[in-house]
This record gives C-alpha cells, sequence and structure tokens, in this order.
C-alpha cells in the first residue's frame, strides 16, 4: 500500500538526516512510531535490503564523497561517518571499490556509490482521491528557447527502451546511477547531474541516461556506458515549474510531453526553426520541487 511507501520514506529521509549520528534502528523505530521489528521488516521488504546494510552502504558513500571533494583527513571522514578507525574505513572502502581512500583521493575513479533511495513512484498514487491540479496550466504554450553548447556525453543509450520505466526495466538503476553519483565533480555546468531523453537510430527511436562532460574530457569512461560528441544546438523547452510531486506529477508529465511531441514551430511562433534531432538527442529534466518538468527538442535555423 502507498501509506507504507510513505513511511519508508521517512524512514529514509530520517537515516539521511543522521547519517553522521549513528543512526539506529531503535532510534528510528521511536521517530516513526512503529516497533524495531515491523520497522526492519516493512523497510527490507519495500527496499530491498535491511537497514544496516542501507546505513553502511550511505554513509560510505558521503564519505567517499568527502575524500573525493574535500582535504579532510581520512581519519577524521572515517570518525565523522561512524568507523571506528581509519583503518575500518579503509577495509571497507577496498571490499566495496577495489581501492584504498588514499588512493581514489589522488586519482578518483568511476566507482558504484550506494544511492539514496527513492520508494514514492507516481504510479502509487494514480486513482488516489482527485486532480487538484489547475487544468488551465497548459491551456497556452509553455515552451522557450535555450542554448546548449557543444559537449561530449557519458550513458547508456538503448534502442530497444522507449521512456524511463522501459529503460529501468532493462537496467539496473542502483549500478547505473551509482556510477553517474561517483563522477559528478566532472560533469558539464549545463548539462549536469543525471540526465534521460530520446534519441533517434536509423528510424527509430529509443531511450539514454547518464551525464554530460566538457568536450576535452579525456578521463575515464565507465563500464558499459559509452561517451558521445552532442554539437551546439538551440533547444525548445517545454515545461511545467514546480509542482506537488505526488498529486500532480502523471498530469503534469502528460501535458508537458503531449505539448513537446505534437508542437509544430512554424505554427506556434518559431518559424525560423526546424527540428535537429537527426544531430542531437532530446533532453528530459525532472526535479518536480526545483526545476519542474522539461523536455528539450533540439532545433536549427532553416
Amino acid at each position: 500500500m502507498y501509506e507504507w511507501n510513505e513511511t519508508i520514506q521517512r524512514m529514509i529521509d530520517w537515516i539521511e538526516a543522521h547519517l553522521t549520528e549513528n543512526p539506529s534502528l531503535f532510534r528510528m523505530s521511536e521517530e516513526i512510531g512503529y516497533s524495531p521489528y515491523y520497522v526492519s521488516t516493512k523497510f527490507h521488504e519495500i527496499v530491498g535490503m535491511t537497514v544496516k546494510n542501507y546505513i553502511a552502504g550511505r554513509r560510505l558513500a558521503m564519505a567517499t564523497l568527502e575524500i573525493r571533494d574535500t582535504k579532510e583527513r581520512i581519519l577524521d571522514i572515517a570518525v565523522k561517518y561512524g568507523y571506528s578507525s581509519q583503518e575500518a574505513l579503509t577495509r571497507a572502502f577496498v571490499s566495496a571499490y577495489g581501492c584504498t581512500p588514499a588512493a581514489y583521493r589522488k586519482k578518483p575513479v568511476p566507482v558504484r556509490l550506494a544511492n539514496l533511495q527513492v520508494v514514492l513512484y507516481p504510479e502509487h498514487y494514480i486513482n488516489k482521491g482527485e486532480p487538484t491540479m489547475n487544468t488551465t496550466v497548459l491551456t497556452e504554450a509553455h515552451v522557450r528557447v535555450e542554448h546548449i553548447p557543444a559537449h561530449n556525453y557519458i550513458g547508456i543509450w538503448d534502442i530497444e527502451a522507449s521512456d524511463y520505466g522501459s529503460f529501468w526495466s532493462r537496467h539496473d538503476c542502483d549500478t547505473v546511477c551509482g556510477i553517474i553519483d561517483s563522477m559528478s565533480h566532472v560533469s558539464h555546468p549545463i548539462v549536469t547531474g543525471h540526465t534521460a531523453g530520446w534519441f533517434y537510430e536509423n528510424g527509430k527511436k529509443g531511450y539514454f541516461y547518464g551525464f554530460g562532460v566538457p568536450e576535452d574530457y579525456d578521463g575515464e569512461i565507465p563500464e558499459g556506458f559509452e561517451i558521445r560528441s552532442i554539437p551546439a544546438s538551440d533547444y525548445l523547452v517545454f515545461y511545467h515549474p514546480p509542482f506537488d510531486f505526488l498529486k500532480d506529477n502523471c498530469e503534469v508529465m502528460g501535458r508537458v510531453e503531449t505539448l513537446a511531441w505534437n508542437y509544430d514551430p512554424a505554427k506556434h511562433g518559431h518559424v525560423c526553426y526546424e527540428w535537429n534531432e537527426e544531430a542531437c538527442q532530446d533532453y528530459q529534466r525532472h526535479y518536480p520541487e526545483g526545476i519542474g518538468y522539461e523536455v528539450l527538442r533540439p532545433v536549427k535555423r532553416k
């Protein structure tokens, strides 16, 4: 039931806020209001791992990012995230990544970080109450022009996947997202963080997931990923501003995508443009509480 997904998400959020404070199952059960046994059972059922293993993974992930991005002593980072000693952190590090913290600091390589879990998905809320979004919000075309400079893109392009759901049915989300998180320090300043979208190959439309890097990137490419060169282009950005994910996500995405895939530049005030999807890929940005939802389609001047 979706109520338990809400409860488990509260547990996950509580753990994240207390990673440096020895978050125990007992303390968390007090916060949630259920017995430790029941909390542990439901957490494992929904997240797919024990609370203990989840906490250990998130602590190691956050310690890894601080080793990469700060000059703090490795001993201090180890203590901060609950390790009994620097040696204990080193053992966990070598077991997870095959290298020591000191070696990783000198040369950060792609590794699989334990992701912050999200267990609330739109399908859990289908038919839960009546739609609350203003039905006229996309009556007028919500579109703007944005220029994205030339860049490289490291990702997975899957011609057999048509959208987000079918892509993740074919790839391991934790592995892919964990690797991308470990490479956030080399991402492109505009095409930054986790991005996704659609590409075209021999007349067929597929789905990709990854992150942008600068044109001059010459670092390591993670196993299973490839790098492609994306030329500079203008994009028509079809968008909805920040919204309530739980109540309005499906409605917002549907309205934005309906607008994007049926838009004719020649008929809607962008007569100087035509689509440029044979050279570039369509991008998708989905941050409900931050920027909202956006679909970016490349265009070129006629």
